[in-house]
Formats: C-alpha cells, structure tokens, sequence
C-alpha cells in the first residue's frame, strides 16, 4: 500500500529534460553545427570551382578557339552540389523560399505546432529523396561520364546525401526549446 502516485502521461510530458538529456541534445546540436559547417565549406568550395570551369571554358573558346572538354562537366557536377547541398542548407538555416499564406491564418497559440508540422513534412520530403535516389543510384551504377570519366555514381549519389541531409536538418529543427536556439530567420513574422 501506501500512498504512491500513479505517473500520468501529462507528468511525463512537461517535466523537466533530466541533465543526461540536455547533454544529449547539445550533443546533436553540436554535431548537426559541424556538419552545416562542413556542407557551408563544400559549397564555397564548389561554387568556386564551378565558376572557375565556365570561366576557363569561355577564356578557351574565345581567345583560345578551343575548349576543354571536362570543365563542362565538372561545373554541372559543382552545381548539383550547389543546388542539393544549398537546399540542405536552406532548411538549416531557414533561409529556404516558403509560402506563409495559409501559417497566417493559424491562431498564435497553434502556431508552433503548424510549424512543426511543416518541419515534419520537409524532413518526410527529404528522406523520401534519399530513398528515391538510392534506388536511382542502383539502377545507374557502372557508368561513367562522357568527356571526364568519372564514376557517374559521384552525380547521382547527390540526391540522396542532399535528401538525407534536408531530412536530418528538418528533424533537427523540430526540436522543443527556445526561440533563441533557432536561426534569425525562423524568427521573422
């Protein structure tokens, strides 16, 4: 007997994060901040060689008379970099282009429930990405490019790495907590 207390689901709910749980989740935040970090880098790193490829190839062809055959390629691989790992990107930091019509019309105190629900719908997008590009990814195995040779695997292995990445940063984002621990741009009306 005694006078024990049956644990009720709302207790469980709005209880506060025990210490091992925060560790936990500044864990992921760290790692998550990482990997934004290394995708920024790559982009840089893309876009740099993107535009250095279009601008030998027009140097080539008009002073020269003759390009190269592989800067073509490279600068079509560099963007689908640019654009996958932008969109990633785009939900990390959630500067993505998005449509706020029908978010408006949700009363305050719902919200932010709404806005879960769109972060749920993006990482379910993402992921769905990644799978579909996996598969894509099986069905185009062994080819190579035209003019550079490469494994054709390197461009079409962008699909799913940026699905996954949208996936695990819309996940991410979904997180319960402050307002102060999202980017600026989620704050705007």
């Amino acid at each position: 007997g005694g006078n024990t207390r049956r644990k009720d689901v709302t207790d469980l709910h709005f209880r506060e994060p025990s210490a091992m749980n925060t560790r936990a989740v500044h864990g992921v935040d760290r790692i998550i901040a990482f990997v934004a970090a290394g995708l920024k880098l790559s982009l840089i790193a893309a876009t740099a060689i993107m535009v250095g490829c279009i601008a030998l190839q027009v140097v080539m062809r008009y002073v020269f008379g003759r390009t190269p055959s592989w800067t073509e390629e490279l600068a079509v691989l560099m963007f689908s970099w640019g654009v996958m790992g932008g969109l990633a990107l785009g939900v990390r930091e959630g500067f993505h282009v998005r449509l706020d019509i029908l978010i408006n019309l949700v009363p305050p105190g719902g919200r932010p429930w709404a806005e879960r629900a769109i972060e749920a719908l993006t990482a379910a997008f993402g992921f769905y990405l990644a799978w579909s590009g996996l598969r894509f990814l099986e069905m185009t195995g062994g080819s190579v490019s035209a003019a550079i040779g490469y494994p054709i695997e390197f461009l079409h292995a962008l699909a799913p790495i940026g699905g996954a990445l949208i996936g695990f940063f819309a996940s991410w984002r979904m997180r319960p907590g402050p307002a102060a621990d999202r980017p600026a741009a989620e704050l705007a009306p």
